[in-house]
C-alpha cells in the first residue's frame, strides 16, 4: 500500500501520519510498514534542535498506526478508529535520528469483541529500536 491507499483506511493526516507505505499485510495477523524520517519532520525542530531525535511517544503512534491499518483490515471496516487505550511493556533500544528508515511489523495477539492486544517493533537496519505491547478498542 502506497500513502494514497493507507489514508483510505487511516483517518490520520499530515503531520500526524506516520506510515509512508506498507510492504506487506496478510489482513489477518500480520503486517510490515515503513516510515522514512526526514530532517524535516515536525517534532525535530523542537525534539532537539541541535541532536533531532524522534520522541517515544512518536515511535509508539507509529506502531499504533501500523496496528490500525491491520486491525481495519481484519475487521473490513476501513476509515474507522481504533481506539489507542494502553501500552504495556515498551522498550526504547536505540535513538532514531533523521534520515532512519522504520521498518515497523506488528503481530496480532489476542483479538475478543471490540479489544485487540497486538505486538510493535521498530527496527532500523536490523536492529530492534522499540518495541511495545499496544491494546486497541473500538466504539461499536
Amino acid at each position: 500500500m502506497d500513502v494514497t491507499e493507507i489514508m483510505k483506511v487511516l483517518p490520520h493526516r499530515y503531520p500526524i501520519l506516520l506510515v509512508d507505505r506498507v510492504l506487506e499485510c496478510d489482513d489477518k495477523e500480520h503486517i510490515v510498514a515503513i516510515k522514512n524520517l526526514a530532517a524535516t519532520e515536525p517534532y525535530f525542530q523542537g525534539h532537539f534542535p541541535d541532536n533531532p531525535i524522534m520522541p517515544g511517544v512518536y515511535q509508539l503512534e507509529a506502531m499504533a498506526q501500523v496496528a490500525g491499518i491491520l486491525l481495519n483490515k481484519v475487521t473490513q471496516r476501513e476509515g474507522d478508529v481504533a481506539y489507542f487505550l494502553a501500552v504495556d511493556n515498551a522498550r526504547f533500544r536505540k535513538v532514531l535520528r533523521p534520515g532512519d528508515q522504520l521498518l515497523i511489523k506488528v503481530s496480532m495477539l489476542r483479538s475478543r469483541m471490540s479489544m485487540c492486544r497486538c505486538h510493535g517493533e521498530i527496527t532500523v537496519d536490523g536492529e530492534v529500536a522499540c518495541e511495545a505491547d499496544l491494546l486497541f478498542g473500538r466504539k461499536d
